[in-house]
């Protein structure tokens, strides 16, 4: 039987009342620490090109790219805030206190809800293109998802607060030891309310999408009389738009396979330990979701590409360059 290593406490001066300080080897401390901030400096890069490229174009002010923008803004604040502060949270030991050690917890929280919220507006937005085209332009307006975008933060906002009530009402409830961060997951709540009946919706719209593309498709190929009677303007519509529903089902299932592993852990009822090997694998695939989002839209959407060149080449800067086509 190997002897085990006796490990350090966090708090040598509180004795058996301190966490244990499982270092781990140098060499793995600094991958970690490497590529958390390359991940996260790509993420800010990438998603500052989104936010500006939205911002900037006239012609890229629509409803679906304002839902876009809005997912985003959340990626962005993930990189810039989340992911330097993940850092912290990888180290065995937390020196910040209970109260900093939920606080921690909060931002991730309201951002990973914000992007769920986002991507059922997303679905809802693709579903009315593609199944109800004909009222597109009167149910969906600039101004009424202006007000969905800020429902869905301030929901995102409240979500985590309620989410976060008794860790912020009594910190370091469940922590075992001092130097320890843990907080409590309900996690069948958490599961239904933030992932399943998101995930669901999604699901249920796209498969809607999916099946009234395959139609069109069907129509197209066998030249029903109905088609021919269509002008070529109403077909190019419907072709961009379903290359869009195409795209951003990418989002969508990308973002479904960053997030699933996360709410598997939720489930099972553990609570999250910093630190831990599985805590850090399942929160590092949710946050490189916010660095992948801005690499589908310049694989799958020529706008992003020529906006990023614009930028990149400083011609943003001239006059009139608001009105540049980038479509």
């Amino acid at each position: 039987m190997e002897k085990l290593e006796e490990a350090e406490l966090c708090f040598p001066q509180l004795l058996n009342a301190s966490c244990k300080n499982h270092s781990r080897p140098y060499s793995l401390s600094m991958l970690i620490y490497i590529l958390l901030s390359f991940v996260s400096l790509l993420t800010v890069v990438l998603n500052l090109l989104v936010i500006v490229s939205i911002s900037h174009f006239r012609q890229l002010h629509t409803p679906t790219n304002l839902l876009l923008l809005s997912l985003a803004v959340s990626d962005f604040l993930v990189g810039l805030f989340v992911m330097p502060f993940q850092i912290l949270l990888t180290e065995p030991c937390w020196f910040l206190g209970d109260l900093v050690c939920v606080l921690f917890y909060l931002l991730p929280l309201i951002t990973i809800c914000a992007s769920l919220v986002n991507m059922v507006l997303i679905s809802v937005d693709r579903y009315v293109a593609i199944c109800d085209p004909l009222h597109y332009s009167t149910k969906i307006s600039q101004k009424r998802f202006r007000i969905c975008v800020l429902l869905c933060w301030i929901y995102s906002v409240f979500y985590s607060f309620m989410f976060l009530y008794d860790n912020l009402k009594q910190p370091g409830r469940y922590n075992s030891c001092f130097g320890e961060c843990v907080i409590n997951i309900i996690g069948a709540v958490d599961v239904v309310l933030g992932f399943i009946l998101p995930i669901s919706t999604i699901v249920v719209l796209y498969l809607r999408v999916f099946v009234v593309a395959v139609s069109q498709a069907r129509a197209m190929r066998s030249h029903i009389t109905a088609v021919k009677l269509q002008s070529s303007v109403t077909v190019t519509v419907k072709k961009s738009e379903l290359k869009a529903a195409r795209t951003l089902g990418v989002v969508v299932a990308v973002c479904i396979f960053c997030y699933f592993p996360s709410y598997c852990v939720t489930f099972s009822g553990s609570d999250l330990v910093m630190g831990s090997s599985t805590n850090l694998f399942v929160v590092f695939l949710v946050y490189f979701n916010s660095c992948l989002n801005p690499v589908i839209y310049g694989l799958f959407y020529p706008w992003f590409r020529k906006s990023v060149k614009l930028i990149v080449t400083l011609e943003i800067l001239q006059s009139h360059s608001r009105e540049a086509c980038v479509l």
